[in-house]
């Protein structure tokens, strides 16, 4: 069979076209594949999602091309070998791609310029451009080679994709991941980039609109970004500035103050933290100190969370000599801790409060902590008083 001819090289903004169906055999896992003499439908590759639409009225749902060239089209239905089809592109999706492909060649190219960084990964997902760079790089060199790109796109200057002579190619410097069998095609950015490709591009920089790098993070031993382009990266910064403006409302400070504000607002957090650990330490001192020798102690202590809840129970049983249990309402219901007398097992007692109001929890021998659904706290202490009267075991 015949390569298919790639019309998307040739025209990119092509959305719609007719061609001649050439096969369509069953699809494994159910569907058909259908291969045409020529195709608008960018197959997956190269980084690039494949295009999507339909042909002859039938969903394209993937696109891929076979080593001999022939590019197959996944369809939900057969497609009569011979006949004239009509091929429609979901073109918003594609003109996306273009827009991330295109803006990714632009940084990419500049990142090299500037830092002799190689883009050893890249991939355009969703809701970012995938990139991975062989070094790593600080946040001022990433936001100069963000904003130089920007600059090239400002410039509106035009992208040139071609497949070079042999002769020209070897007077021609530019990127490439991997060797290529073949005609070998580049896309030429001026000032920018000469990279070899299979993609679909703009055919100028300014219908990039803008880049922007999302986030970025060191990985094996380079780095990872996450880049938004185009219309993608418009709705990325207006979310942000949403985000700013009610981050800003919440605190009482403009775009430009947030930092501060948030600076101030974990200082008086971490004072307030220090503030509730006096306290809470005070109130153990003070059960503590209430706490009558010899006698299991039941209570109920309103905003201690499991920390202050250990802190509670051990220092009243600690003090008495005697079982205590301290429990706080929380959750979906109850919080508890739980300490025998000395040198005691509390795990009977665990065990049959969870089995009696349907608990979670455990521990070991000297200290038990859990959690309860919803219960009146008037019989979680006739439970606790019926068992100890009982003297399972011994308080």
């Amino acid at each position: 069979m015949a390569p298919t001819r790639k019309r998307f090289e040739r025209e990119p903004y092509l959305s719609q076209f007719t061609a001649t169906v050439v096969d369509c055999r069953p699809a494994p896992g159910g569907g058909w594949l259908a291969a045409l003499d020529e195709t608008a439908f960018f197959p997956e590759g190269g980084g690039q999602p494949c295009d999507t639409g339909t042909l002859g009225g039938a969903a394209v749902t993937a696109v891929e091309i076979d080593p001999g060239g022939t590019i197959w089209h996944r369809v939900e239905a057969a497609l009569a070998p011979g006949s004239r089809v009509a091929g429609r592109l979901d073109w918003p999706a594609r003109f996306d791609h273009m827009q991330q492909h295109t803006g990714e060649h632009i940084l990419s190219g500049l990142l090299h310029q500037l830092y002799g960084c190689e883009n050893v990964g890249f991939h355009i997902g969703e809701p970012t451009v995938r990139m991975d760079l062989s070094i790593s790089l600080t946040p001022a060199q990433l936001a100069r080679a963000e904003d130089a790109a920007n600059e090239i796109i400002q410039q509106n200057l035009p992208v040139h994709c071609f497949y070079p002579s042999p002769a020209a190619l070897a007077h021609t410097e530019y990127r490439s991941k991997k060797a290529v069998d073949g005609p070998l095609r580049l896309v030429e950015i001026p000032h920018a980039d000469c990279c070899a490709c299979c993609g679909t591009h703009l055919a100028t920089t300014g219908e990039v609109r803008l880049v922007k790098i999302i986030t970025a993070a060191r990985y094996k031993g380079g780095m990872r970004l996450a880049v938004a382009c185009g219309a993608r990266a418009v709705r990325s910064f207006c979310a942000e500035h949403s985000d700013v403006l009610a981050a800003g409302a919440l605190l009482s400070a403009p775009p430009g103050g947030l930092a501060g504000a948030a600076g101030r607002l974990l200082e008086n957090g971490t004072a307030l933290h220090g503030q509730c650990a006096a306290l809470e330490a005070a109130l153990c001192d003070a059960l503590a100190a209430a706490a009558l020798p010899g006698q299991p102690r039941f209570l109920v202590v309103n905003g201690l969370e499991s920390g202050g809840l250990r802190r509670a129970c051990l220092a009243v049983c600690h003090k008495s000599g005697a079982a205590c249990g301290v429990f706080a309402p929380g959750g979906q219901g109850w919080y508890y801790a739980l300490a025998p007398a000395g040198g005691g097992d509390i795990r009977p007692f665990c065990q049959a409060l969870n089995g009696a109001f349907g608990g979670r929890g455990g521990g070991k021998p000297g200290f038990c902590q859990g959690s309860l659904p919803p219960a009146t706290a008037e019989a979680l202490q006739r439970f606790w008083a019926d068992f100890w009267a009982e003297a399972a075991p011994t308080p």
